[in-house]
C-alpha cells in the first residue's frame, strides 16, 4: 500500500478526521498530506516544523533526559514522549511518533466534536499501517 493510500484510509477510519500528515522531523518536511480542504503551502510547512518542535524541542528533550536519568535508563537515543494531543477551539490534533521510524511522526486532525477515545484508539492503529506503507 502506498503512503497516500494508507493516509487516505486512516482519514476515513478516524472519526471526523479532516486531515492526516506524515512528517520527517529530521528534515522538517511534510512527506505526505491528505486533507478535506486545501491549505496554503506555508501552513503545511508550519505543521511539519511545529511537529518537530513538539517532539524534539530543547525543553522536551531535556525532560526526556531527566526522566531516563531518574528511572536509571541508559541514554540510548530512545524517546519518552510518543503521542501529544492538542485541543484547539474547533479541532483535536493528535501528534504520534512512529515506532519503526522514530524521526517520523503522523499528525491527525479531527473536529473537536469527535470522541477523543476513539480518535486516539484509531490513530494508534493507523500509525502502524501508515508506517508499513514506507
Amino acid at each position: 500500500m502506498s503512503l497516500d493510500t494508507a493516509m487516505a484510509k486512516a482519514q476515513q477510519n478516524l472519526p471526523e478526521c479532516v486531515a492526516v500528515g506524515y512528517v520527517d522531523m529530521a528534515t522538517g518536511m511534510l512527506l505526505g498530506v491528505k486533507t478535506l480542504d486545501s491549505h496554503p503551502q506555508e501552513v503545511l510547512d508550519l505543521v511539519a516544523a511545529a511537529t518537530a518542535d513538539l517532539f524534539q524541542g530543547q525543553s522536551v528533550t531535556a525532560i526526556e533526559k531527566l526522566f531516563r536519568k531518574s528511572r536509571g535508563q541508559p541514554e540510548n537515543g530512545s524517546h519518552y514522549f510518543r503521542e501529544i494531543l492538542v485541543f484547539s477551539e474547533n479541532l483535536l490534533h493528535v501528534f504520534a511518533r512512529c515506532k519503526k521510524y522514530p524521526a517520523h511522526a503522523v499528525v491527525f486532525v479531527c473536529r473537536a466534536s469527535a470522541n477523543v477515545g476513539m480518535v486516539l484508539s484509531k490513530s494508534r492503529l493507523s500509525v502502524s499501517e501508515i508506517e508499513a506503507a514506507l
